[in-house]
């Protein structure tokens, strides 16, 4: 995963640096060439063919059934971010930096949009869920070992029960190594201070994932604004093909 990350932040970063290109390089005759036509016609391809192809399936069952034999729902998202960023690069490069007319300048920023937002979306929507469900995870154990405790102290009511007041700030990490003996120790030989740590613990832990939660809620609506960016390209795309159609191609000129 962090491998997968260090590449697509690579692409996106190579990208950007394409795009500010136009400061130092123009090439105005180079988006009507053959060479700058392939690019444009691949480049275009690879975004919309695998955009289309992987939100059907994740919005029609019959098809999700069907592919889910070959590649899984997040196989194929790892898919569509590539071959957008791949795209995306490739279609800048068709451009040859020559942002002239409105059209086309109002094109490549829907693209570059909607790959960033996506990417940011996306980015953050997998790494907060990834960080809840591990929190969740612990949260369980946290319960069952405060469960052991409480039953531990009701058959020793006599011993006393220490406070512990967690450190702060939070830390997931620390908040982890810190009561992963407590959660491993047995009954028999559990401390009756045990029962209030573990009970800061989940009262820490139960914090955060609320926390979580709000940025998943969050990066929900970055999807939301990648949609939409997405979509307003797909019109732009239409409009631009049909131009250079309808003005005429001078790819073997």
């Amino acid at each position: 995963m962090t491998r997968q990350r260090t590449a697509l932040s690579t692409l996106i970063v190579l990208l950007l640096v394409l795009w500010a290109g136009f400061i130092v390089h123009r090439s105005p005759r180079f988006p009507g060439s053959l060479t700058g036509g392939v690019l444009a016609v691949s480049g275009a391809s690879l975004i919309v063919v695998f955009s289309v192809f992987y939100s059907a399936v994740k919005r029609f069952p019959a098809l999700r059934q069907a592919f889910s034999k070959y590649l899984s729902m997040q196989q194929l998202l790892s898919v569509h971010v590539y071959t957008g960023a791949l795209g995306a690069i490739l279609v800048l490069l068709h451009t040859g930096h020559r942002f002239e007319s409105n059209l086309g300048i109002a094109l490549t920023s829907s693209m570059l949009f909607s790959v960033l937002s996506g990417y940011v979306g996306g980015h953050l929507l997998g790494r907060v869920s990834v960080e809840l469900r591990e929190k969740q995870s612990l949260l369980v154990q946290l319960e069952t070992a405060y469960n052991a405790a409480v039953d531990e102290l009701a058959r020793k009511p006599e011993s006393p029960i220490a406070p512990v007041i967690p450190d702060s700030p939070f830390s997931f990490a620390r908040m982890r190594s810190a009561i992963a003996p407590k959660i491993s120790t047995s009954g028999s030989e559990r401390a009756p201070g045990d029962a209030a740590g573990i009970a800061s613990s989940i009262a820490e832990l139960e914090y955060s994932i609320r926390s979580h939660e709000r940025v998943k809620r969050l990066s929900s609506r970055w999807l939301v604004l990648h949609i939409g960016t997405s979509l307003v390209f797909y019109v732009l795309l239409a409009l631009h093909v049909w131009a250079s159609i309808h003005f005429g191609l001078r790819w073997f000129q």
